[in-house]
């Protein structure tokens, strides 16, 4: 009998964090993993660990043309994607929206949004073809409760989790699925990167609190994606356990 090929995941942010751990998921349950990031040192230490299954693809996600070149451009071995992880997001500051810095805000929104929505475009024709696929989007909890400080990080991640809805109502008669995964209070680099490699300030996040690990995600997006073809999950939100929701803030004169 033929051996049925290996399925394929495309990772977008996959140096660190919820993509590395994701990476390994896929790849210690047999599939071929394409891992993407601008850090290409550390996608090549990955790939070593992860072996010949793993592609490694240094490149930045709001750059359109190397989105567009890097996915026109896969081996014949890994080209046929069966699932999209769109995972790449970052934060940047925590400032007030009359303090912010614009450079952050536009960061951001090229990274969250503009970066996800070129690898979606980039691979879509490739899963209607083979009329299969699974998107799988990584937003945040910052999507739908607002905190002060979250100004345009919580807008984009909204964008995220209406972007995926609108999706799976376009491509509902195409045989894809579109699923967006919302993690609250986690540990990894997030927190180093929003305060811009200030690692103390980044480590009081986390304090005498229990936060959700990058393994913790990456087992959710696995079973996400291997859920029977009769099922879509539409949106996954996952919180801490010593996380909840702020009371409204009602300013007193």
């Amino acid at each position: 009998m033929n051996k049925l090929p290996p399925k394929t995941i495309f990772i977008t942010g996959a140096t660190s964090g919820f993509g590395k751990a994701t990476a390994r998921v896929f790849n210690n349950n047999g599939w071929q993993t394409i891992i993407t990031g601008r850090r290409g040192d550390r996608l090549e230490t990955i790939a070593k660990e992860l072996g010949q299954n793993c592609l490694p693809l240094a490149f930045d996600v709001s750059d359109r043309k190397a989105v567009e070149k890097e996915i026109e451009n896969l081996p014949p071995d890994f080209s046929n994607i069966t699932v999209l992880c769109n995972n790449a997001g970052l934060a940047l500051g925590l400032e007030g929206a009359d303090k912010a810095n614009l450079d952050d805000w536009d960061e951001m929104i090229d990274t969250n949004i503009k970066g996800l929505v070129y690898c979606t475009r980039a691979i879509l024709p490739i899963m209607v073809n083979n009329k299969n696929g699974h998107i799988i989007n990584i937003g945040s909890v910052a999507g739908s409760y607002p905190y002060p400080g979250g100004n345009v990080y919580g807008g984009t991640k909204a964008f995220v989790s209406q972007f995926s809805l609108n999706l799976r109502a376009d491509l509902v008669e195409k045989g894809i699925n579109v699923t967006s995964i919302e993690p609250g209070l986690a540990e990894t680099e997030f927190s180093i990167v929003r305060f811009k490699g200030d690692v103390q300030k980044a480590r009081k996040v986390y304090e005498n609190t229990t936060y959700i690990k990058p393994e913790d995600v990456a087992d959710t997006i696995y079973w996400t994606a291997n859920r029977p073809k009769n099922i879509n999950i539409n949106r996954i939100e996952i919180m801490a356990g010593f996380q909840a929701f702020n009371p409204f803030n009602i300013v007193k004169s």
